[in-house]
């Protein structure tokens, strides 16, 4: 059986050798529904609302080192001693009091002037100068203030109590974009942070250099100032103004109570993906993306049904925007209060119910009989393949939805890029457009094209958030190595992990078609079997014993003691360790490289993490340590 026009993603091995059929599926959405099996048992369509999710997961705010850079310009001092908001809320001291001769001494004062004329003079790199010890927090204040202002283009930093100064990169970087005397006076702007004030640069006709100037000063200094070009007499500046930051609001007990209410669903999608449906429902119920947590993703060209749990939004208001939901396609039941998240990988399967149409024999002959016999004949291929699949399985590929159906540069492409952490090549793959010229391709098209990411971002359609999240960073930060890890970054991590999910999918194809084609179906040395058939299948995967797996010998080869299954479960298991094998290790030949996995607690797979050699085709594992 081949599902028309993405058969080609999936190697073709068959562990049965009976005749089979052809026919075709998913011609409509209605045609292929999929539901989630919770680790009950039970169909979450079905499923008593009174169950809770499983183990709570670690669920992190992380923020990257470049989030951090942003929130405290490196103008600034990295002391705690001179807050952020310095300057918009509380009074600096006064310019006229911040005589360095007077705050450092006349010799550390003169001893700074000449660490100037060198950095000026010959560049050196990694210059760092000591101006002594400061006690007193005000004192060092001062210092900061001080330095800064007589010297815009170094940054002090305070190693308590310390104050060391050194070139700062930044001053550096946009003063080989405009004019040095307007690098100085920007930096002065910045640090003084008065509420309410622009700083205008010099008119500048060249609009490939403003767009220069523009990502720079949004990737540097994004969360403190607006940037925009205006047109006066003719003539194009670019004006920046210090963005409105009012003191964090003090939160009520009761709204971070909020911040732990948990709420359990039913989610019934259709043609839609998982993540995409996740979007629409976090904006419209005002949280983020990373508040939802699921078991797994769903097909898209399907109606499925799973299990899902929303942070901080109550049952009730679930409930009041369930109306909203179904006008996309959206569905929510059984909704009701957990104490916990859910965890990737809680479920024990998915439930699928296929139509299949078209049905046709496989051999060409057998179309030239009546109708009658073509009725029969097929009837019993039918009946042999089914029965074939009941007693002996089938080979457990991943699908076409896992890379892409259709699609000129399929996910798994993108994934080894962002494996290798080639970001701009990953960028340029994820926006290849398909042929034809729908808007989505049309975007796309015009962005690889121009490198206009404000354009493309006005071309692309609404209901592709993925393209137009990432469009926006571009737009912000630029085309460059840098806007591109920002542009990813602006993904969910939900959205991420699905490209480097997907390759590690393909390598698994690759494995389980190569194993297959090299070895046959019988169970060889060497292999890993999973000995305990009748697992209750609850159990969680860090609770596997050591007991549980058994290395296969000659002599239990040649008498044939386990069954291909048993070889299959066990490579079901160390697939989960797939993804953090290949993110320290991204640069193997993936093709001949496969994983042994130490049973024990997939949390501590690293430790665990070993390659094996390759012996006459089979996976011989290593000694224990």
């Amino acid at each position: 059986m081949k599902q028309v026009s993405e058969a080609v993603n999936v190697p073709a091995c068959f562990i049965s050798n009976h005749e089979g059929f052809l026919g075709s599926i998913k011609n409509f959405i209605e045609d292929f529904v999929v539901t989630e099996i919770d680790i009950y048992g039970q169909h979450v369509n079905t499923a008593a609302a009174t169950q809770t999710p499983g183990c709570a997961s670690s669920v992190r705010n992380d923020r990257t080192s470049a989030e951090y850079k942003e929130d405290s310009h490196s103008s600034a001092s990295q002391d705690a001693d001179v807050p952020l908001d310095w300057g918009v809320h509380d009074p600096l001291p006064s310019l006229g009091s911040l005589d360095l001769g007077v705050i450092l001494g006349q010799s550390v004062s003169e001893e700074l002037e000449q660490f100037v004329l060198t950095l000026r003079d010959k560049n050196p790199p990694d210059l760092e100068l000591s101006l002594g010890s400061f006690a007193d927090k005000h004192q060092r204040a001062s210092v900061h203030r001080a330095v800064r202002h007589r010297f815009p283009f170094l940054m002090t930093v305070t190693i308590q109590p310390e104050i060391r100064v050194r070139e700062d990169p930044d001053y550096r970087e946009l003063s080989q974009l405009v004019k040095e005397d307007e690098a100085e006076d920007f930096f002065r702007f910045i640090d003084a942070k008065v509420r309410g004030s622009s700083y205008t640069f010099g008119p500048d006709d060249n609009k490939e250099h403003r767009t220069a100037v523009h990502h720079f000063l949004n990737r540097r200094f994004g969360k403190l100032v607006e940037t925009k070009s205006f047109n006066d007499q003719g003539r194009t500046s670019i004006s920046v103004r210090l963005r409105e930051r009012g003191r964090p609001k003090k939160r009520t007990a009761e709204e971070r109570k909020d911040d732990e209410v948990y709420t359990a669903f039913t989610l019934c999608k259709e043609n839609l993906e998982t993540l995409e449906a996740i979007s629409y429902m976090a904006a419209a119920l005002g949280v983020l993306p990373s508040d939802f947590t699921y078991a797994g993703i769903k097909d898209k060209r399907a109606i499925t049904y799973q299990s899902m749990v929303v942070k901080k939004v109550s049952p009730q208001r679930l409930k009041e925007k369930n109306a909203e939901f179904q006008n996309r396609g959206i569905r929510v039941f059984q909704v009701r209060s957990v104490s916990e998240p859910l965890r990737l990988g809680r479920l024990q399967g998915n439930h699928f119910d296929l139509v299949v149409r078209d049905l046709r024999p496989h051999g060409a002959g057998d179309m030239h009989s009546s109708g009658g016999d073509v009725h029969t004949r097929l009837a019993a291929l039918v009946k042999e393949a089914v029965e074939n699949v009941k007693a002996r399985g089938f080979v457990n590929y991943y699908g076409p939805q896992r890379f892409g159906s259709g699609q000129s540069v399929q996910a798994d492409r993108v994934g080894l890029a962002l494996l290798k952490e080639d970001m701009v090549s990953a960028v340029r793959l994820f926006f290849t457009p398909e042929e034809g010229d729908d808007p989505q391709s049309h975007a796309k098209r015009h962005f690889l094209q121009t490198d206009n990411a404000k354009e493309s971002l006005a071309l692309m359609p609404l209901s592709k958030p993925r393209e137009r999240l990432m469009l926006r960073a571009l737009n912000r930060y630029g085309t460059g190595p840098d806007g591109c890890d920002q542009a990813w970054l602006s993904l969910p991590h939900s959205m991420r992990i699905f490209y480097p999910h997907a390759y590690c999918s393909r390598v698994w194809n690759e494995a389980a078609a190569h194993r297959l084609t090299t070895m046959g179906h019988s169970v060889r040395r060497g292999d890993l079997v999973w000995l305990r058939q009748g697992q209750n299948k609850m159990e969680d995967a860090r609770e596997t014993s050591m007991a549980q797996i058994h290395v296969v010998t000659d002599e239990e080869e040649q008498e044939g003691i386990y069954k291909l299954e048993q070889v299959g479960s066990v490579w079901s298991y160390l697939f989960l360790c797939q993804l953090l094998f290949f993110v320290h290790y991204s640069n193997t030949t993936v093709a001949t490289c496969y994983i042994i996995v130490l049973p024990g607690c997939v949390t501590d797979a690293r430790k665990h993490c070993e390659v094996s050699r390759k012996c006459h085709g089979n996976l011989v594992p290593r000694e224990a340590g």
